[in-house]
């Protein structure tokens, strides 16, 4: 029988996560700063905490899907969920982060007496609802073999990238950089069409039949013709280029797509989906033909 999962992050894709889990008969406490994000964990069968600390008190495994490396580290060792989470037990970071800063925390925790999986996952909200995400892992053999149980639960395509923790937010980077080049791409395709006349919501029919099909496209386009306020990875979550600084390496496709997704958070849409990239090319582009 599963065992009691601390869930903290239960956002777009960590609710769905977190559903899918109690859907098999995982026991979640979970936890999120909006309590209506609480009261649906509640509603769909999973348990409520007060606070992250609450959560992690007695469960075998910390989930964090949460924004950024930031908000870990505020939850682990400043807001006492480290310390509430049992001796021996597993934080799973599964947010988007860089990988010298799962470096770092994975360090801290590990020299608390806890064990820690690095896991960043790709596929959106459909594959956190049915279970399918990439889950892209790197953690010791022993602790990552004891962990997949609770992986294999989240993410129909477990891999894993090696011992080291941040080899698998290494491999995430390597996901993000393509996946942000290809959306920023297709909104620069939609918007150009538009410039010219054309019904963007054929021109997407029209790409995803053609050579120029892509996932991004599939997924993201139709948020591009009409949003309906659906946030599946927010614009600021682009962090590829912090690893690129880091490791001396130019990457000029990644750069040319970071500053349009730089350019839609100044003009307010820092916390609106990715998709809404396009909205950059909009306005670069003006009124379209007529």
């Amino acid at each position: 029988m599963p065992g009691t999962i601390a869930f903290v992050g239960l956002g777009a894709m960590g609710a769905e996560m977190a559903d899918t889990l109690v859907s098999k008969q995982w026991r979640v406490v979970g936890y999120d700063i909006r309590r209506e994000a609480i009261d649906r964990l509640v509603k769909n069968g999973g348990h409520a905490a007060a606070s992250a600390a609450e959560a992690a008190k007695d469960a075998e495994a910390l989930v964090l899907m949460v924004v950024n490396a930031d908000q870990a580290e505020n939850i682990l060792f400043k807001g006492g969920a480290l310390d509430a989470l049992p001796a021996g037990g597993t934080v799973v970071l599964m947010a988007t982060c860089a990988p010298g800063r799962v470096e770092d925390i994975a360090k801290r925790v590990e020299a608390s007496g806890r064990k820690f999986v690095d896991a960043p996952v790709s596929g959106g909200v459909p594959r956190a609802k049915d279970g399918s995400l990439t889950i892209m892992a790197s953690a010791p053999p022993t602790t990552f073999d004891a962990t997949r149980p609770l992986l294999e639960a989240m993410g129909s395509n477990l891999h894993y990238l090696g011992p080291k923790p941040g080899q698998g937010a290494a491999m995430k980077m390597v996901n993000q950089l393509l996946g942000g080049i290809n959306l920023a791409a297709a909104g620069e395709a939609l918007a150009f069409a538009e410039r010219m006349g054309i019904d963007a919501k054929a021109a997407k029919d029209v790409l995803l039949g053609a050579a120029a099909q892509s996932w991004m496209l599939q997924v993201r386009g139709p948020r591009m013709v009409a949003y309906d306020g659906v946030v599946a990875s927010a614009t600021e979550i682009f962090v590829v280029l912090d690893a690129a600084h880091a490791l001396r390496m130019g990457l000029p496709l990644a750069a040319a797509a970071h500053q349009q997704f730089l350019a839609a958070a100044s003009i307010g849409l820092g916390n609106e989906d990715d998709s809404q990239v396009i909205e950059v090319y909009r306005t670069l582009g003006g009124k379209p033909k007529t």
